[in-house]
């Protein structure tokens, strides 16, 4: 090895060590699965963790590179911390077009002292209004929890450490259309929402604390991956196969424990549920006639 050639692994040596300490350096599993969609600016990259922020110029998001039919999809997320009032850090799962379909993790920010709000939502062929919140049993910003989202033919389950924190179970049976016909991608962002994120609007953004970071790492889809180039109907044949595991039938409901979980959730830490809203719903929506949960 001749003298240039030790000056240019020298270079790139010090190059690499500097970019991985000013957090440069990028998360390959984030890289593998997904990409920046907007405000580039806005993303710091320190080994396997992505940091997101919002300041009083612009939030940021990113999209999975791909669209899965079917499937569970893991991300573990450190909350903005202090006073994130105004705020909504979202973490979720849609189709394209005005028929979409969409299931929404969205973390409504607080004031410093309160508990952080999760609210869920379900839209099937472009119809949400199903707003579910509760309050989480732990400090979000203190630490990495795993938010997960199982999606199979007979069920939806929103999960937080793996505890069952929302089901949307199908109903076709009963007539009720269930998102089983369009690939999604995987999204998470952040952005000012203080026109009605915290106490309906009352508490705005305050803009002293920005920026506001939100931090991801273990990033995981395992789903059936849909390329654009087939069809629907090719969709729904590659992936409705009984090879996938979250086809089992011991998936098509909740264990006997994760039911309990789910009860022990709804009944100790849910805040609002839109099926018991007659206000909204002077008529009960059918789903929630015929929801076990």
């Amino acid at each position: 090895m001749g003298p240039v050639s030790s000056l240019t692994n020298g270079f790139w040596v010090v190059l690499i060590s500097l970019m991985m300490v000013l957090g440069w350096a990028r998360s390959s599993k984030f890289d593998q699965l997904f990409q920046a969609r907007w405000a580039l600016d806005h993303f710091v990259y320190q080994g396997d963790t992505v940091q997101m922020k919002l300041d009083n110029f612009s939030g940021a998001g990113f999209s999975s590179k791909n669209k899965y039919m079917f499937g569970k999809v893991n991300v573990q997320i450190k909350l903005v911390e202090g006073d994130s009032a105004g705020t909504v850090t979202a973490f979720y799962m849609s189709s394209d077009g005005p028929k979409h379909h969409e299931f929404d993790f969205e973390f409504l920010g607080n004031t410093s002292g309160e508990p952080y709000i999760v609210q869920t939502n379900v839209y099937v062929n472009g119809v949400g209004n199903r707003e579910q919140r509760l309050n989480l049993w732990f400090d979000p910003t203190t630490a990495f929890h795993t938010y997960s989202i199982l999606w199979n033919q007979r069920q939806v389950v929103f999960l937080v450490d793996d505890t069952p924190i929302r089901v949307h179970s199908n109903l076709e049976h009963k007539g009720l259309p269930f998102p089983k016909d369009q690939a999604m991608g995987v999204y998470s962002s952040i952005w000012n929402a203080d026109d009605w994120a915290t106490q309906g609007g009352r508490v705005k953004t305050d803009w002293s604390h920005a920026p506001f970071i939100a931090s991801y790492r273990g990033f995981e889809i395992d789903g059936c991956e849909c390329p654009t180039t087939v069809t629907a109907a090719q969709v729904s044949r590659r992936c409705s196969s009984k090879r996938y595991w979250w086809d089992e039938p011991r998936l098509s409901e909740l264990s006997l424990h994760q039911s309990h979980q789910l009860l022990w959730v709804r009944a100790n830490h849910m805040i609002y549920d839109y099926c018991a809203d007659t206000a909204r719903f002077p008529v009960t929506p059918v789903e929630c006639q015929h929801h076990r949960h």
